[in-house]
């Protein structure tokens, strides 16, 4: 369903546990929500005299990860008083979905565009349309194989993240084993590098060996089916990294199936409300959350430093935040879970 980001709260950004610091984005779980709009931010206290109009395009509509950010932005933008925002999304993380509201909203002529791509080729035309009618575009969370004239890049080190997934794997498995990735699907660009990055620390450490990815097309019932088959093809796996939500839902449900439950660990990517249910229910044993309110904040602040001709940052990361339940109550982990409203 269509979720309406309103009254916007201050958020703690996700600090990092574990003695892991690094460079952070999305998740990009699909959603049964609608695309739609809401406009948020005040021209109150305005100085300049200029209200500054940006549009913010989620990878996907209602998902925890792009709410999250949606109030961060909305929040920074509440602070600086003369910015108004609009947000909207595809009902799917899918660009055949997302690349014509990129087009309805390049015609509104937004003074900015803060964008999550849905892909990193099939995304850049219309962006590019964006850019050549003058309208400013920060890359959030996502972003494309071509980046030029983003003014900046904001997300994870998601290839960080996957080594940092695998680092939470040795704590669960020290003896080590066979790990498998279960992976939405190719190119998008956060998944493949955390792909990448938890396939290049498992391949390192002798005590592992990598069987590989199986991807889901962001569903969890293909995330189920290709976990059982590959519990059935490789007996010997002891943990699976999933890269968003719908991975870890099914690769749970796969391992019920193959009758290996608490026998096979997952690592979750993310901190949605139902990831955290998994993490107190034992069917996920770590998840590695993101910092989406301050990549929205973020967002705000290089898009007004554009429009006003002050420097950039052209990449910015942010943190990550690993839970499990021995520290889900600690307030680093609290504060690192997703809103689901503002």
């Amino acid at each position: 369903m269509k979720r309406f980001l309103v009254a916007p709260t201050a958020g703690a950004a996700a600090v990092t546990l574990l003695a892991l610091t690094v460079g952070c984005s999305s998740s990009s779980s699909s959603s049964s929500a609608t695309s739609g709009s809401t406009t948020a931010g005040s021209t109150a206290g305005s100085t300049s005299g200029k209200t500054y109009k940006l549009s913010f395009i989620q990878g996907v509509a209602g998902d925890g990860f792009y709410v999250t950010m949606g109030c961060g932005i909305q929040a920074e933008a509440k602070k600086l008083g003369n910015v108004t925002v609009n947000i909207q999304g595809p009902a799917q993380f899918d660009p055949t979905l997302q690349n014509p509201i990129i087009e309805s909203v390049t015609a509104s002529k937004p003074d900015a565009i803060l964008i999550a791509p849905d892909d990193v080729s099939a995304s850049r035309p219309p962006i590019a349309q964006a850019m050549s009618a003058g309208i400013k575009v920060v890359l959030v969370d996502t972003t494309l194989s071509d980046p030029s004239g983003a003014v900046s890049q904001i997300s994870s080190d998601n290839t960080a993240g996957g080594a940092d997934a695998f680092a939470a794997v040795k704590q669960l498995v020290p003896a080590g084993g066979q790990v498998l990735v279960v992976n939405t699907k190719p190119g998008i660009s956060t998944t493949d590098e955390r792909t990448s990055g938890f396939a290049a620390a498992a391949k390192a450490d002798s005590k592992f060996t990598y069987v590989g990815v199986q991807y889901d097309n962001d569903t969890a019932s293909l995330a189920a089916q290709v976990t059982l088959a590959a519990l059935q093809k490789n007996p010997g796996i002891v943990a699976i990294f999933a890269t968003n939500l719908f991975s870890a839902e099914g690769a749970a449900t796969g391992i019920r199936q193959a009758g290996k439950s608490g026998k096979v660990k997952i690592v979750g990517f993310d901190a949605e409300p139902d990831e955290i249910t998994a993490l107190q229910q034992g069917t996920v044993q770590a998840l590695i959350a993101q910092s989406p309110y301050t990549i929205g904040t973020d967002a705000v602040d290089q898009a007004i430093a554009a429009l006003t001709g002050k420097p950039t940052t052209p990449k910015i990361g942010t943190k990550f935040t690993i839970i499990t339940s021995a520290n889900l109550s600690s307030a680093a982990s609290q504060a690192a879970i997703y809103k689901t409203s503002c």
